[in-house]
């Protein structure tokens, strides 16, 4: 009977211990004491600057549509191409030095620079060269969108863009299908690309001070990683029913393996 009940113990004990708590589950989960409180707004988040492999969507307006013509992409390459496929064509990638090529205007180095530093760059070259005051001159300077891979434990994972300036991980992550039950939301794993390298940064998406990290929003080029948690390599399921079920199958089998020897 004490054996019997032992056994009883264990696979409890097991089944609650190997199953996933709606805690690991649940987004930015707010303080009990704090509920309904208002969220600080995080400090202005510092503007991006432009790293290699960064595609931009660059194009000048001006009363001179004749000259205009000279520096705004035409899209000889592939006429039929559209969305991500034409940006691809049409727009200016940072080489490896840092540099991007503009008709006319040639290299221009904008590694370390925000779009809008790029964009007086080129109206300054354009207003000194080609244009007069008079012109009404009107350069666009964007990113081509905020491309970012993400990995692991998520629904659609891979390579990922959203046309919008500024993005949040929740967001992403919502793109990308959602997290799966065994994805481990308090440590996800963000690389992101530096001038001089890249840096590995974590963020845990249950609590909701995640609202206050500088890692909160990606940024181009970042890998988004979601490592499994500790219940999906043990095996014995995401539920307490499914650890309960795995644990029960084992055990029967157990059970009839040494019934089995001590009849022979």
């Amino acid at each position: 009977m004490r054996s019997t009940l032992l056994i009883l113990f264990l696979i409890i004990t097991v089944c609650f211990s190997s199953c996933i708590s709606t805690e690991q589950l649940t987004y930015l989960q707010e303080d009990p004491a704090k509920v309904d409180s208002i969220i600080p707004i995080r400090k202005m988040q510092e503007p991006y600057r432009l790293q290699v492999n960064d595609l931009l969507s660059i194009r000048v307006k001006a009363l001179d549509q004749e000259t205009v013509g000279i520096f705004n992409p035409i899209n000889d390459a592939n006429p039929n191409a559209t969305g991500e496929e034409k940006l691809y064509y049409d727009g200016f990638v940072v080489d490896p030095h840092g540099n991007i090529r503009i008709p006319s205007l040639g290299e221009i180095a904008v590694l370390g620079l925000t779009v809008e530093e790029v964009r007086q760059d080129i109206e300054k070259r354009l207003l000194k060269d080609y244009f007069k005051a008079e012109a009404n001159i009107f350069v666009t300077v964007k990113l081509a969108g905020i491309r970012y891979t993400i990995n692991g434990e998520i629904g659609s994972p891979g390579s990922q863009i959203i046309y919008r300036d500024q993005v949040s991980i929740m967001e992403a992550i919502a793109n990308s299908g959602d997290i799966r039950v065994t994805g481990d939301r308090k440590n996800v794993v963000i690389i992101r690309q530096y001038p001089l390298g890249q840096k590995v940064h974590h963020i845990d998406l249950t609590t909701i001070d995640a609202m206050n990290s500088p890692y909160y929003y990606i940024q181009p080029n970042d890998l988004i990683l979601i490592n499994p948690l500790p219940q999906k390599s043990i095996g014995t399921g995401t539920t307490g029913l499914q650890s309960f079920t795995t644990i029960l199958t084992v055990i029967t089998a157990l059970t009839t393996t040494i019934l089995l020897f001590i009849r022979l």
